[in-house]
């Protein structure tokens, strides 16, 4: 099937005129949209809890704040910013009590609707928006006049015309710069999890760590460890990012890449491929979101354990020491979390 991808040209940002717009959620991805559709010239307002230590931030980015249910029943769109784990229980107490036929629901990752966490109103348009990149990134290259891609999908289309709203939200947060490419709701959810916990966060963070461990277990310091295989990592995925594997092969020593061409393939083997197949498995049958939703809903006991387990290990402070020594590091620092 042929790859649909739209721009700036292919989306009308007038189709949002006099609609309201309303944010749940003011976390990473959601400050981005507030701020980058209010910057659009569309009306934008953002639902938080009012004892949440996020309104502060909302209002001193200059957004009208407001209760949850009050956004909801407010806005045309509803675009959902909840953390997985959340939303679908914020969306049955405090959204679909305020939702209207012809509105339409939006979500930033489709995990709640492919899983079925939450399932909108017939008579309600459903679509997703979701950028490829944290929602610091989606901000910051929204002001440098670039954007991120996203993707896009409908799930529901009592209206006939959702994914021409869908992709005039796209272009208010700035996607349409870059690309906005269609998709589903399956193919988005299964890839974004898979593309998680097997290669950019759980993978590469497994790997980075045994390597720190393989190295300082060796006898060598602590330092050259993290330096060697942590800090260096920006320096090779900036060269795939801007060009591709071939780009960094090219861009390296040749030892390097007789290094890569003939070791990389003994620790990343065929059973790592296999277990892969298996986590993909996981997450195709559901597995996986039963198993994140059973663990929120007992109170993240060994969620959290794990991520003290993390926060502890060595490596963390010492790249917290080396950190500081290189104070470039903190200027135009993508997460400020007393911004964002």
């Amino acid at each position: 099937m042929a790859l649909s991808i739209y721009y700036d040209k292919d989306a009308d940002l007038g189709r949002l005129d006099g609609r309201t717009v309303a944010v749940i959620g003011y976390g990473s991805q959601g400050h981005a949209h507030a701020q980058n559709l209010q910057a659009s010239g569309l009306r934008v307002v953002v639902g938080l809890r009012k004892e949440s230590a996020s309104c502060a931030k909302a209002e001193g980015a200059g957004l009208r704040v407001v209760s949850v249910a009050e956004a909801a029943l407010e806005a045309d769109i509803v675009m959902l910013t909840l953390p997985d784990e959340s939303a679908a229980a914020i969306y049955r107490e405090h959204v679909e009590p305020g939702l209207q036929a012809g509105n339409y629901l939006a979500v930033a990752h489709g995990f709640n609707i492919h899983f079925g966490a939450i399932r909108p109103p017939e008579h309600v348009n459903v679509f997703m928006v979701a950028p490829k990149g944290p929602g610091h990134t989606v901000r910051q290259h929204y002001e440098e006049g670039r954007g991120v891609p996203s993707l896009v999908a409908v799930a529901q289309d009592p209206s006939g015309d959702t994914l021409q709203i869908a992709l005039a939200y796209a272009k208010g947060i700035g996607a349409g710069r870059a690309g906005i490419i269609e998709t589903n709701f399956r193919e988005e959810t299964e890839t974004d999890l898979f593309g998680e916990q097997t290669v950019l966060c759980g993978g590469l963070t497994a790997l980075m760590q045994a390597g720190y461990e393989t190295l300082v277990e060796a006898g060598y310091s602590p330092e050259m460890a993290y330096f060697e295989t942590i800090h260096e990592v920006k320096l090779i995925v900036d060269l795939i990012y801007e060009g591709g594997v071939a780009n960094m092969r090219y861009s390296v020593s040749n030892t390097a890449e007789y290094g890569d061409l003939t070791r990389g393939p003994r620790v990343i083997d065929a059973s790592v491929k296999e277990r892969m197949k298996e986590i993909l498995g996981e997450i195709q049958s559901g597995r996986f979101a039963r198993e994140f939703i059973v663990e929120n809903q007992s109170g993240c006991v060994s969620f959290e354990a794990l991520r003290r387990q993390g926060a502890a290990h060595p490596m963390e402070e010492v790249g917290a020491r080396l950190r500081d020594l290189m104070p470039w590091l903190r200027e135009k620092r993508l997460v400020d979390r007393t911004k964002n």
